[in-house]
């Protein structure tokens, strides 16, 4: 959420900045800063209601010691007045905040200035590419025909025990999932993130402090007898953890990782490439979180880009990393960069990841705050998150791009994990 300070203080900036994202702000943020001049004249008759009053209530006592009933009784009346004005004030007060928060959830962050102008993600901007293109030979299967030749993954059973797009993973498909799982906990750990183990539901609140809610209520989950929401990603119960908390700066960066399954309804796709594990309604993800100072956030943001562009390095993926136009921007993001992995079966790029720089706008949602030394003040931290890394994609470019007339080779880094180099059977 943006501060309701700076929108009130720069106006047309906050429009400017928002056409990049081709978004018109210019009547909300008119009704914002007439609701913000209102409170503040009413603020000001409330105040000088309250000074009044405390100056009779002062008076009364004197008049009562004077002799002076009747003047003390007319005073009395007046207080009596005075406090039903500064009761109106005060519901004036609380439906103007209601109003404004109204509109200031309507608002998405302000991107940075680095964002590229563009409608959709035809316009994003490709930052750098990696790796070798894999050369297939013509009797190469996609992922969803090769992980029926080796029972990795059954689509169909998932169809029949929940509905579409619940793949049930098995064998080597199941064992695949979990080394992948394992080897991303390791990795984030070894780069210095605490391991989280969230829950898998969250409360309104939670929704609301991440930006999920309102913006992307029809794309979750709703348990409506508990009103909890199944989580679209870790990043929502692990920012979460610093919901009304005022930290230390030399306590920041705080970094943390998290596995969790996902849950996204996908409303509105169907129609887009949904064959295999292109698109989930259930899907696993490991995800990276830090809260920073303001003055370092993109420093870490540059750090976590880097990070996720090793571990994709190490599996050997060819990978591209593209910064998302202004009209692409996630609501709650001020710049995002998306990776995207090779398919070399579906000759197209698959993203498995995101990371992003939230700035102030989610802290200032969850009122998470930081003292810097010797401050009494405190101010809000920036949120960074990103994806280290989504699974159903990555499985799909690893399946189809080491496919042999062998079977599919498993990458030197996973074997490990795995256990098997090489998947050349029917699964077990």
């Amino acid at each position: 959420m943006l501060n309701l300070k700076f929108i009130q203080d720069n106006p047309e900036l906050v429009v400017e900045k928002l056409r990049r994202r081709n978004f018109d702000a210019e009547k909300v943020v008119e009704s914002i800063t007439e609701l913000y001049r209102k409170k503040n004249k009413l603020q000001g008759q409330a105040d000088q209601a309250k000074s009044e009053m405390n100056r009779i209530s002062k008076e009364i006592g004197i008049l009562f010691r004077e002799g002076k009933k009747e003047e003390a009784n007319t005073a009395k009346e007046r207080t009596s007045e005075l406090k039903d004005n500064i009761k109106q004030f005060d519901q004036q007060f609380t439906e103007i905040e209601r109003m404004v928060t109204d509109l200031l959830v309507q608002l998405p962050n302000l991107p940075h200035d680095s964002v590229p102008l563009g409608k959709g993600e035809e316009d994003n901007e490709v930052v750098t590419s990696a790796g070798e293109i894999p050369q297939l030979t013509e009797n190469a299967l996609p992922h969803w025909e090769l992980a029926q030749k080796y029972n990795l993954i059954d689509f169909e059973l998932g169809v029949k025990i929940t509905g579409a797009v619940f793949p049930v993973y098995r064998g080597k498909g199941a064992q695949l999932q979990r080394a992948l799982i394992n080897f991303f906990l390791n990795e984030n750990r070894n780069a210095g993130y605490e391991e989280i183990q969230p829950p898998l539901v969250v409360n309104e609140d939670s929704g609301f402090g991440t930006g999920q809610l309102p913006d992307k209520e029809g794309q979750m989950y709703h348990v409506t007898a508990d009103n909890l929401y199944l989580i679209p990603t870790a990043e929502v119960p692990v920012t979460n953890i610093y919901r009304d908390v005022i930290l230390d700066a030399k306590d920041l960066p705080l970094k943390n990782t998290a596995y969790s399954s996902c849950f996204r309804r996908e409303a509105g796709s169907y129609g887009k490439d949904v064959r295999g594990l292109n698109r989930l309604h259930q899907f696993d993800k490991v995800e990276i979180v830090q809260v920073a100072h303001p003055e370092k956030s993109y420093d870490i943001l540059n750090e976590m880009v880097n990070h996720v562009a090793g571990l994709l390095k190490k599996m050997e993926l060819p990978y591209r990393i593209v910064r998302l136009c202004g009209g692409d921007l996630g609501f709650t993001s001020s710049l995002t960069y998306d990776f995207e992995v090779w398919s070399a079966a579906q000759q197209k790029w698959l993203e498995v990841s995101s990371v992003s720089n939230f700035e102030s706008f989610q802290a200032n949602r969850l009122k998470l705050r930081f003292r810097d030394e010797g401050s009494k003040k405190p101010q809000p931290a920036h949120t960074l998150n990103g994806s280290a890394l989504a699974l159903p994609r990555i499985v799909a470019a690893l399946l189809e791009n080491n496919q042999t007339d062998e079977g599919i080779k498993i990458p030197k880094v996973l074997v490990p994990y795995t256990g098997f180099d090489l998947i050349d059977s029917v699964s077990k």
